[in-house]
């Protein structure tokens, strides 16, 4: 019986911690028809429109356009960006591509996703998509893995044909991120998050100036990661507990009734 007491014991504090795990991995989620969502997109890295994870963005422009939206992700996100491009009833052929770039402006390799797509002569829209590897805390310099900060979209068409330049279109933006968690974790972390101008900023708050040169102003809701917590430490510690538990077991099972034995005289 105590044995059973200990195991059920371990079982719940084993499901304590998974719970806030599982519920961290739920992708952001934003209500329909926010108020707040971008319906504009900027033309270059420097005019990026900011959105939100789990808002929808929109845009009116004319094929040919480049279509630039920013959006932030934190350490262990896996950020999914899909775009819906809904096109003119008479149009050729196009393809229409999806580009992420983090904030050095090195492209991101997407890990799965439809990043480019073919509209067919008269289809009414298309839908690239393009799913990053998980950001990490920290990288080595010559890596090109994903980092903590501000990532850029380019929503372009290529291979256009001049019949169809400058026909009106509209475009939808939205990111949302998977949580990973401790699976993602590394030993280290950035000083600064990837955000552009974000070193000027620091330097002019040393200098105790009102002025700010950041780029990009939009960031996590509950701030950025500082790199050295992550569930990994849950499970770390419940690992632990479970190997205490089983020790105290094994001796209990095998250290006998604790009397000495009995020898009858003469034997």
């Amino acid at each position: 019986m105590r044995i059973t007491r200990v195991l059920s014991g371990a079982l719940l504090a084993l499901g304590l911690a998974a719970g806030p795990a599982a519920a961290d991995s739920t992708p952001s989620a934003s209500p329909s028809g926010d108020s707040s969502a971008p319906t504009s997109a900027g033309t270059s890295f420097r005019t990026a429109v900011e959105v939100e994870q789990g808002q929808t963005a929109t845009a009116s422009a004319s094929t040919g356009d480049y279509l630039y939206w920013s959006f932030p992700a934190d350490t262990g996100q896996r950020p999914t960006v899909k775009a819906t491009v809904k096109l003119p009833d008479a149009h050729a052929a196009q393809t229409w591509q999806i580009d992420v770039y983090d904030g050095l402006r090195r492209r991101q390799a997407c890990q799965y996703g439809a990043q480019t797509r073919i509209a067919a002569q008269g289809t009414g829209s298309v839908e690239p998509a393009c799913v990053l590897r998980t950001v990490r805390a920290w990288s080595e310099p010559w890596a090109d893995d994903p980092l903590p900060g501000t990532y850029y979209v380019r929503l372009t068409v290529t291979g256009l044909k001049a019949a169809d330049l400058g026909l009106p279109v509209s475009a939808e933006l939205r990111v949302d991120s998977k949580d990973i968690g401790g699976a993602a974790a590394v030993d280290g972390s950035l000083a600064k998050p990837l955000v552009p101008g974000v070193a000027v900023e620091s330097k002019e708050d040393d200098d105790d100036s009102s002025a700010s040169a950041v780029l990009s102003s939009i960031e996590p809701d509950d701030g950025w990661a500082s790199g050295w917590w992550s569930d990994r430490w849950v499970w770390t510690g419940v690992g632990a507990v479970l190997a205490a538990l089983a020790g105290i077991g094994g001796y209990t099972l095998t250290r006998g009734s604790g009397r000495p034995r009995q020898v009858p005289p003469g034997a």
